[in-house]
């Protein structure tokens, strides 16, 4: 059981960066399309219908997309470390691995020193060059990560419906608007510890995804109805 926790906590870490697109994903898509339905229907199931078979679609299609993304990435670190191992290295030029480091924070000096202790070595320099590249991560389980996108899309595009589950249309829609956007705050959150980036910056451009999704899908579904109903 220890075991097995253990495991699965690793995975989660793993995956952070997946959950958290999945989720942020996951709210901003349902919650436009919930609140298009919703902005011309005062029929709590056909928010209910639209909502719930958008939720399920787009789970399914960010899963394949997260799948068939980590096992690109998979594949292209096995043939990058066969390369390596095999001794043909990544083509590149002392030049190239000069603007490398230096894009990836090293001082000019630094990046100059390390250019040039491997500039004759085709081998060192194509594995610095393979490195730079990603190929020192460790490639992440497909599956792993696709049922990840699947859990964490599907429950965050739950929250802007629940409220239409159990509320008249009309709360629902502003506590639909409420508890979508603390769970924003929360993503955005979650995003900037995740990448180390101003906090601030992050959560309101969060949100302002997330409201224009909402303002976007209001506008289309009025637009539609208009012009369908006269």
């Amino acid at each position: 059981m220890t075991l097995a926790f253990t495991r699965l906590r690793r995975s989660f870490v793993d995956s952070a960066g997946t959950i958290i697109f999945g989720m942020e994903d996951g709210t901003v898509s349902i919650f436009g399309l919930v609140f298009g339905v919703a902005a011309t229907t005062s029929d709590a199931k056909t928010v209910l219908i639209a909502g719930a078979s958008g939720a399920i679609a787009a789970a399914v299609s960010m899963m394949a997309g997260a799948y068939l993304d980590a096992e690109t990435t998979r594949d292209e670190l096995a043939r990058q470390r066969a390369m390596l191992e095999s001794g043909v290295a990544r083509d590149g030029k002392p030049a190239e691995l000069l603007q490398r480091l230096t894009a990836a924070g090293l001082t000019h000096e630094q990046s100059a020193a390390l250019a040039g202790a491997v500039a004759q070595d085709r081998t060192a320099l194509g594995g610095l060059l393979i490195a730079l590249d990603g190929g020192g991560k460790n490639a992440s389980n497909p599956w792993e990560q696709a049922l990840w996108m699947l859990i964490a899309d599907f429950l965050a595009a739950a929250v802007p419906i629940l409220p239409f589950v159990f509320l008249p249309i009309a709360t629902a829609r502003a506590t639909s608007v409420a508890v979508t956007t603390a769970l924003l705050i929360l993503l955005g959150l979650g995003r900037a510890r995740i990448a180390k980036g101003n906090m601030a910056r992050t959560v309101t451009e969060t949100v302002a995804i997330g409201i224009a999704a909402a303002l976007a899908g209001v506008g289309i579904g009025v637009l539609i109805d208009r012009t369908f109903t006269g």
